[in-house]
């Protein structure tokens, strides 16, 4: 008997050795963390990441002192003001790399959904929403750096070196993702789960108003190089948002304690870099425009804003936005707007007027009303009479030749802060309003963001030569 047992331990330790390797494999997988993940689950990814690194995170903060709706007043944001240091290749590595994050994972959906070769190919509402975002990042990348790589990019190890596409052959581009959105969702058979779409929670009909409100905004950011644009626009705002309810928005921050704010709030209590300028409050200030206390506080004058340029470095010496500053209120979850009903009727002020339609100034006072009662709503502000605002304050700067700074003006003053990268393309665009740094003229406006060192480092033979202050974007020319 004994023998029996040895023969048989000596055969099942050779099964065991034949075998080991497979039998650790099995072992060692992790059962919870699936190789192949679904559209579904990776859909609150490219929603999140969209809102909070693309729109609310450092691209917003560097463009809010460039176009001067806040002054930097500590570290960063006070180099910023004083355009120091902003060549630097590291400056924005980290917002490169977090949009090519987000780039690369909506990339992945459209290729998971492909009809053709993907693993879903019905999931026709996947699709539209990565096309979107696709097209949202996309564009942001252009607009912030100009040439930037796309056609060969997100191809992984196949290629690490991709060449850099430029703006012009971009912009098609963004346009194209967004026409094919709108075609899967209008498929029979497209839906979205409620749960996983963190912007419009499964609403199908409400990302088609956003895909043509979207193309609105870019028709309109090429205003200098395209003869058909505003026209373009307003074909598209007739299929776009209808009402604040339509609004492009992420609402999904806790604002009840320092997990999980509004990232504006966040980067105010975590590092107190910004203070409201002197420049923005003067646009206010002379226009009697009451979101001056909305946005500076109560009793706040000129006097007492941060000089834009020349501010001391302070946390907390100056007014700061009342937007942001909230403690343990609704301004820690107000939501981060991709895109607002007023700044659509914004975009649909400057399309009518560029077009001579006789209904533009009664838009632009509909766009002043809106952004009166987002700013009432999100923010929990006091009432203010919009109507005797236009009225007695806008109307009569709607003088001749002074008509499209006064719309473009009172746009920048309704996208105060969330919505700063917009303002920071229009001035671009259309050199509006006065900036007033006088860094701007002894060392040059910020044109466009400089390339990021992991680019310079890993794909420098592509990188375009460009100086930031001197060599605009394509639409800016």
């Amino acid at each position: 008997m004994k023998r029996y047992k040895i023969i048989f331990s000596f055969f099942i330790g050779l099964l065991l050795l034949g075998c080991s390797e497979d039998l650790m494999d099995e072992i060692n997988e992790n059962h919870n963390d699936t190789a192949v993940q679904t559209v579904e689950n990776i859909m609150p990814d490219m929603c999140l990441k969209t809102a909070v690194e693309t729109v609310g995170f450092d691209i917003a903060w560097w463009c809010t002192v460039y176009i001067e709706h806040n002054a930097g007043t500590w570290g960063q944001s006070s180099t910023a003001d004083r355009r120091i240091g902003q060549e630097s290749s590291s400056l924005f590595n980290n917002n490169w790399n977090a949009l090519y994050d987000v780039m690369n994972i909506c990339a992945d959906v459209i290729n998971i959904t492909d009809p053709v070769s993907g693993r879903e190919p019905s999931n026709y509402g996947g699709r539209g929403v990565a096309q979107i975002l696709m097209a949202y990042n996309l564009a942001v990348a252009t607009d912030m750096w100009g040439e930037v790589p796309y056609t060969e990019a997100f191809k992984g190890v196949e290629n690490l070196q991709p060449s850099y596409d430029s703006q012009s052959d971009l912009y098609p581009v963004i346009f194209q993702l967004l026409d094919d959105a709108i075609v899967n969702f209008e498929m029979d058979g497209a839906s979205l789960p409620e749960n996983q779409d963190l912007i419009y929670g499964g609403d199908i009909n409400a990302w088609i108003k956003a895909a043509h409100s979207l193309k609105a905004r870019y028709y309109m950011r090429l205003t200098n190089v395209n003869a058909t644009a505003a026209n373009d626009a307003l074909t598209e705002i007739a299929l776009g948002f209808t009402s604040a309810d339509d609004a492009m928005l992420f609402d999904h921050y806790e604002g009840v304690s320092l997990n999980n704010p509004n990232p504006w709030s966040a980067f105010w209590f975590e590092r107190d870099h910004l203070s409201i300028s002197s420049s923005f409050f003067r646009k206010m200030d002379v226009r009697n425009d009451p979101r001056r206390e909305w946005f500076a506080g109560a009793g706040v004058t000129l006097a007492d804003c941060a000089l834009i340029g020349e501010a001391e470095q302070t946390q907390g010496g100056y007014p700061q936005s009342q937007l942001s500053t909230g403690y343990f209120t609704s301004r820690w979850s107000a939501p981060t707007p991709l895109m607002t009903y007023h700044e659509l009727l914004f975009i649909k002020a400057e399309a009518e007027f560029r077009t001579g339609a006789a209904t533009w100034q009664n838009t632009l006072e509909q766009a002043i009303t809106e952004n009166f009662n987002w700013f009432v709503n999100v923010y929990e502000k006091s009432p203010a009479d919009a109507s005797a605002y236009f009225t007695n304050n806008v109307l009569p700067r709607l003088t001749s030749g002074n008509e499209l700074e006064e719309i473009i003006t009172q746009k920048y003053i309704g996208l105060f802060e969330a919505e700063c990268i917009e303002s920071y393309n229009d001035y671009r665009r259309t050199g509006f309003p006065e900036m007033e740094n006088p860094n701007n003229a002894t060392v040059g406006f910020v044109n466009r963001f400089p390339y990021a060192l992991s680019e310079e480092s890993n794909n420098g033979d592509n990188v375009p030569d460009v100086d930031i202050y001197s060599d605009k974007v394509w639409w800016a020319l």
